[in-house]
């Protein structure tokens, strides 16, 4: 089956005037048009391409690689507005098209927006939408507490930053737990600080307990390095100068330096530590 919206692994089947014709394994066929036919080929060749719909809703391929694939969330800029909605730069020839009841807010040209592309089954038409909550779910976790995952920034919130976990939940990461600037779209790695009753997830940028004192102390480690080998920073600095310094919080910092000082890797002064 060839799928809209997604990578396919086709075979040449026979080159014609408008392009060459893929196939599947069930019989199916699609035209790959003359502008993006590789310079040189073969019939029976396997081509990894795109399938998506033209400007005349035919089903088509490209070997274009579009920003997003059905069924995931992307950070993509709003090119044009019509009576009917807004047109999104996905990477390919024919924008993304978001209609207006799919606004979670009135879109603007040349602004970047967090959609989500999914196949409308009653028009068989890839489209996006912007009202990504729909979308996620947290009844079903597929996670669990300390799990590494991938998290991409979803919306800024009084409370703090909300993330989408591995294209599938949805969970927060506490304004005072952020230690280096965030962007809308951004994607970065976390980890699942803890799960609540109602399933709601709060997420972490640094590992867990034991997992952050490593990491933590070779930020440590690296900036003594470049620091010939002292930082004014102990136990009782102020936490915000930790935080500008090193981009950790205070209580990281402390479990890194003991660590540190029971592996005889420094020394704690009055004045701050120094590398042995």
């Amino acid at each position: 089956m060839i799928h809209l919206g997604q990578l396919n692994t086709l075979e040449i089947l026979r080159e014609t005037p408008p392009g060459l014709f893929l196939g599947d394994d069930e019989g199916n066929e699609i035209l790959l048009p003359n502008k993006y036919v590789p310079t040189s080929f073969e019939i029976g060749d396997k081509l990894s391409v795109f399938a998506y719909l033209d400007s005349h809703e035919r089903p088509v391929t490209t070997t274009l690689k579009p920003f997003t694939k059905v069924n995931e969330f992307a950070l993509l800029q709003v090119t044009a507005l019509s009576d009917f909605g807004a047109f999104l730069d996905w990477g390919l020839e024919k924008d993304l098209f978001v209609p207006f009841k799919e606004q979670a807010r009135d879109m603007q040209e040349g602004k970047w927006y967090v959609v989500y592309c999914y196949l409308d089954e009653e028009t068989n038409r890839l489209v996006g939408s912007s009202k990504t909550n729909k979308f996620l779910s947290n009844e079903e976790l597929t996670v669990e507490r300390f799990d590494e995952v991938d998290l991409m920034v979803s919306r800024f919130t009084e409370l703090g930053v909300e993330m989408i976990i591995n294209q599938t939940h949805k969970g927060l990461v506490y304004n005072d737990e952020i230690y280096q600037e965030l962007k809308l779209g951004e994607r970065l790695k976390g980890v699942v600080k803890k799960i609540r009753e109602d399933n709601k997830i709060d997420l972490s940028l640094q590992h867990i307990g034991y997992k952050n004192i490593e990491p933590s102390a070779q930020i440590v480690l690296d900036a003594l390095q470049q620091h010939k080998g002292s930082l004014p920073l102990h136990d009782k600095s102020d936490p915000e100068d930790i935080k500008r310094r090193l981009g950790m919080s205070k209580k990281s910092f402390k479990k890194a330096i003991g660590s540190l000082y029971k592996q005889k890797q420094i020394v704690i002064t009055e004045d701050g530590i120094e590398l042995l």
